[in-house]
């Protein structure tokens, strides 16, 4: 009987540009595989410098030491287990994004990626050359196994070439983000190819990187019609170690013992977490401040930096102008002390009346109007950034993607900060994030209740309180309204007939679609936050500023 091919897969969290970091965690991985006997390490794309590097790939350095750790990597498999991992390489002048093959003590083999996705968040083709020629096998204890690197499974080149060139097994490091259809996404694409019967392992990355988040999710599966066997789980670092039998050219004993994927809000919240905590650890701060309103957008930001971070690292400030409800005030302490954040007040008026004072003869003879609502925003964006500076946390903004779509924010005032986590979700979503943490503890949370948001922030009107009884719908239409307007322009990139072909009043869609237009050079100033759907703004959607265009 031919003895099982133990293969542990390294679900694992590297930082961009960290190489020595990344090395020392693929030298980690490579003891866990020698502990637990098995034959073969894999690691994800890209493993060694981190994905995606964007232009960093194009600093000559960077290549180098990362071409420099590898073989480094390479010699510690002398009479130990072999390793696959992923790395930028430069081989005749030209740049490709690998998979090394480590075993012996040196590099074996290397398969450059065929397929450089150029679309939405990616960039490849503008870092990388496709790589080219016949398959790369190699024959390992008693298997032929072949390479593919995340795009190269989306098509069927390269799964394709593999079986033809009698491979047994495909090993598949990936960089593959999350985004809320990703797995059925996956599914079909990979499903394209399934006559080959081609059992493969996907490695996948964990973690946050700038405005991605990758899921990890990797799994084994004897054929892509066969159940996907999860491994590690989503949103978790971890090892999972998985035998392929060489006298049946499959992995044994799948099915037992597989992890499910998160769905709905689950999946989405868990993904805000995991882009904001990221963000923070690997930037190094030691903590984060935020404007706590008494709002939903507030609360909901609170609850996902300390289910993220942990509450004793969260600051949260309440900065009360002479337009804060009594509502507001009693609804921002509740949340704070149910997630156990620290909780400040510092009022703000004393800093709008000398404002007010200061600006008084440049303004004789002008009508109040929004410049006084935006100083109060901007007086408290000078408020956070004084913490920051002071004490070291970053600014947590708060903004959603419905205010960023149509300029309904202050630049320079609440749209000051270093992150948010609510970027890419409307609303209306916002308030469905809102009602399913009060119902759940995430996994992962590091705060261990349920109901943290108080049922009045959810229920009451959303208000800016910049002046007397102020109400977003004053100036917007009712958020479902204008969300399904916003998919339809944003998302969609629909025109807008066929946006009011669904019943929405003509003026209210132009207008909509003029403020989304005009809107862009504030957006061009926001600052990152997670990508949790199709189109995000920044990575996704690349709008000029300068645009005269409208959908008469």
């Amino acid at each position: 009987m031919s003895k099982n091919l133990d293969i542990l897969a390294a679900q694992l969290n590297p930082v961009v540009g960290d190489i020595g970091g990344n090395l020392a965690l693929a030298r980690a991985a490579h003891a866990e595989t020698r502990a637990r006997g098995a034959d073969l390490v894999v690691l994800s794309e890209h493993f060694m410098l981190g994905y995606p590097a964007e232009d960093l790939v194009l600093k000559p350095a960077a290549v180098e030491r990362s071409m420099s750790a590898v073989h480094q990597l390479a010699r510690d498999t002398a009479g130990g287990p072999a390793i696959l991992i992923g790395s930028p390489w430069r081989e005749a002048g030209k740049l490709h994004n690998s998979a090394l093959w480590l075993e012996g003590g040196e590099i074996r083999a290397r398969h450059d990626k065929r397929e450089l996705p150029n679309y939405g968040v990616f960039d490849e083709k503008r870092h990388y050359t496709p790589g080219d020629g016949p398959a790369v096998v190699v024959d390992f204890k008693g298997v032929r196994i072949s390479f593919a690197i995340c795009e190269d499974i989306w098509f069927e080149r390269v799964p394709r070439a593999a079986k033809a060139a009698g491979a047994d097994l495909l090993l598949v490091p990936n960089a593959s983000p999350w985004r809320r259809a990703i797995q059925a996404e996956r599914a079909a694409a990979f499903d394209r190819w399934a006559d080959l019967g081609l059992p493969y392992l996907f490695v996948n990355q964990m973690g946050g990187q700038d405005e991605l988040v990758f899921d990890g999710a990797s799994y084994a599966t004897n054929s892509t019609h066969g159940a996907r066997c999860g491994l590690v789980g989503q949103f978790g670092t971890g090892y999972a170690l998985v035998a392929f039998d060489p006298s049946t050219k499959l992995f044994a004993g799948l099915g037992k013992s597989c992890t499910a994927d998160l769905d709905g809000w689950a999946a989405e919240y868990r993904a805000a977490m995991q882009g904001l905590g990221d963000y923070v650890r690997k930037n190094r701060f030691p903590g984060v401040v935020l404007g706590m309103s008494g709002g939903i957008d507030s609360a909901i930001t609170a609850a996902i930096a300390a289910d993220a971070l942990g509450p004793d690292k969260v600051w949260c400030v309440m900065m009360p102008s002479k337009y804060t409800s009594t509502d507001s005030l009693e609804d921002a302490k509740a949340c704070a002390e149910a997630l156990g954040c620290r909780y400040d007040t510092i009022n703000i008026h004393p800093g709008v009346e000398a404002l007010g004072g200061m600006l008084a003869p440049a303004f004789t003879g002008k009508a109040v109007d929004i410049t006084e609502e935006n100083i109060q925003s901007r007086l408290r964006a000078v408020t956070l950034m004084a913490l920051s500076n002071k004490f070291g946390h970053m600014v947590v903004t708060t903004g959603n993607k419905s205010e960023m779509a149509v300029g309904y924010a202050t630049l320079y005032g609440d749209m000051c900060g270093g992150y948010n986590a609510l970027k890419d979700f409307y609303k209306t979503e916002v308030f469905e994030l809102a009602k399913w943490r009060n119902a759940n503890v995430p996994p992962g949370a590091l705060v261990d209740r349920g109901e943290v948001i108080p049922a009045r922030i959810i229920t009451k009107p959303p208000s800016a309180e910049l002046r007397e009884d102020q109400k977003d719908e004053d100036s917007l239409p009712p958020y479902p309204v204008l969300d399904d307007i916003l998919r339809g322009l944003v998302d969609l990139e629909e025109d807008v007939d066929d946006i009011l072909a669904r019943g929405h009043d003509a003026a209210t869609v132009r207008r909509i679609e003029h403020l989304v237009y005009v809107a862009e050079y504030k957006r061009r100033q926001a600052p990152p936050g997670v990508k949790v759907g199709g189109k995000n703004f920044g990575r996704d959607r690349r709008y000029p500023i300068t645009n005269r265009f409208r959908d008469d």
